[in-house]
């Protein structure tokens, strides 16, 4: 059962909730990135790396036995922060395409840099799986 929190009082949030209680077996996603199963970048912009890294979380969920529905958390690191804001319209896109109506709690962070070098976002994220 996974259900979003509601503040009285508080602007409903777009694209995301403020809080999600759920409950089940708990998946925790290593924050992925938008490369390749075998490592490489087909993409080196940042709209083609947050499609295949939200890509790249979903395939762990499904592996797990979840799918979109089942993610109530994700946290998202960005090298760019203009990247994002500059091409939302995308962003929100790719969610939807991928996600559907599906609204976890969030965080986006900007970071000065990740693990990988070309990598311009990072993806993590919790599931709570049935059964």
């Amino acid at each position: 059962m996974i259900e979003n929190v509601v503040v009285p009082g508080w602007p409903r949030p777009r694209g995301y909730s403020n809080g999600v209680v759920a409950t089940g077996r708990t998946l925790y996603v290593a924050g992925q990135i938008g490369w390749e199963p075998d490592g490489t970048f087909v993409h080196q912009d940042f709209i083609g790396q947050f499609d295949r890294a939200l890509g790249n979380v979903l395939q762990v969920v499904e592996a797990a036995g979840g799918g979109s529905e089942h993610i109530v958390r994700l946290t998202i690191y960005v090298t760019d922060l203009d990247a994002y804001r500059n091409d939302l319209a995308r962003v929100g896109e790719i969610y939807r395409r991928r996600m559907g109506k599906v609204f976890p709690a969030m965080a986006l962070v900007g970071v000065a840099g990740l693990v990988e070098k070309q990598a311009l976002v990072e993806i993590e994220a919790t599931a709570s799986l049935p059964g």
